[in-house]
């Protein structure tokens, strides 16, 4: 196989079944992506993170060309062999990261400059250096340089910023060159603004990309400026192509967005709310450190066949989170992956069996019900 494909298999409404097809494995769709900032899922070894039903991991650019390095990793053998994960990883550009997280930084035309978090050393990222980056580091799904204005921002700085993107598009179109099993990406910008928006994925199309990102979202709009947002932007991208909604979200919000024609999504969420001891069950969320867990001998979710639910007690994982036990962060960190995971294959079941606002609603109506009383 020279590319990767993508192969719609159902529609329900907007909402989408389907298989990306690469050469480290198939990704069936709707997929979520867990995130592998630093070659790494917090807490989970690769095999469990596997083992939740993800097809596919999230690397981060920034962090990783800042350590261990992108020629370091490339040295050592490429990002998958240094992680040990043998599926489809994709990266992002670490343009995100530059603006988020990066001090005294500087965009120009060219790209940014930008001191790093770590130790204030300076970089440069363009849209050359991240294909270079991501091609140092051998991920099989790569996203063009991009720069994402938070919101809320006004219509010019946006219009300029999306403008500046697909400039940004072009350079990583031609300097991505001929990556036969790898594919790039393009990201949609544009702000809340239909028009905005329309012009990016008009710039993008003509650019021609292996798939489409919608950027700039979940990023303080808040979830009703973002539903409507994916009411238009998904449709104005290619139909034969999949859609990549970036760093989204709650389940509600990945639930909302799937109906709204989105293939995939990655969030930092259920990983890092496995830390904090929040978790998320089909009865809505829980909070762990709660004393009303201390003596309660039932699981999470009763419904869950992760091994937190199957092996071990609230009143154990209160216990070893009140300790700042490193099993507790691992227990609720794989938990939470894996109710992500059932959220996804609930989805493309119903999608397939043409059953998708059904599910929706039980969705919903489960989420409602709130936690199970407490003993």
């Amino acid at each position: 196989m020279t590319r990767i494909t993508f192969e719609k298999q159902a529609q329900d409404g907007k909402a989408r079944r389907g298989v990306i097809r690469t050469t480290r494995g198939d990704i069936q769709t709707p997929a979520f992506m867990p995130v592998g900032t630093a070659a790494t899922v917090k807490a989970m070894m690769p095999e469990s993170v596997a083992a939740t039903g993800a097809d596919i991991l999230l690397g981060n650019t920034y962090h990783l060309m800042l350590r261990p390095t992108a020629e370091r990793v490339a040295a050592l053998g490429g990002l998958h062999k240094f992680m040990n994960w043998s599926g489809p990883i994709l990266t992002d550009s670490g343009g995100f990261q530059v603006m988020s997280l990066a001090g005294l930084r500087k965009l120009t035309e060219k790209g940014v400059t930008f001191k790093s978090h770590i130790d204030g050393s300076k970089h440069e990222i363009t849209p050359e250096r991240s294909m270079e980056i991501q091609a140092l580091l051998g991920s099989d799904i790569v996203m063009c340089f991009d720069e994402c204005p938070a919101l809320p921002a006004d219509r010019d700085r946006i219009a300029s910023s999306m403008e500046l993107s697909m400039r940004w598009a072009q350079r990583s179109k031609d300097a991505f060159g001929d990556r036969p099993g790898h594919a790039l990406f393009g990201i949609q910008q544009g702000g809340l603004e239909e028009d905005l928006r329309a012009q990016s994925a008009q710039a993008l199309r003509e650019i021609e990309f292996d798939g489409y990102a919608v950027g700039g979202l979940a990023v303080g709009e808040g979830q009703e400026a973002m539903f409507g947002c994916l009411d238009f932007a998904p449709d104005q991208l290619p139909e034969n192509k999949p859609r990549y909604l970036m760093g989204v979200g709650k389940p509600d919000d990945i639930v909302g967005a799937v109906a709204r024609g989105i293939d995939m999504m990655d969030c930092v969420l259920p990983s890092r709310s496995g830390r904090t001891g929040q978790v998320f069950t089909r009865h809505g969320v829980l909070n762990i450190k709660n004393a009303r867990h201390q003596d309660d001998p039932r699981p999470l979710d009763e419904n869950c066949s992760c091994p937190a639910c199957r092996n071990y007690s609230r009143a154990y994982l209160h216990h070893v989170f009140r300790s700042q036990e490193i099993i507790s962060s691992m227990l609720l960190t794989w938990h939470n992956l894996h109710y992500y995971q059932d959220i996804m294959s609930g989805m493309r079941e119903a999608i397939a069996s043409g059953t998708f606002a059904a599910w929706q609603s039980d969705f919903h109506s489960g989420r409602a019900q709130g936690d199970i009383d407490p003993l």
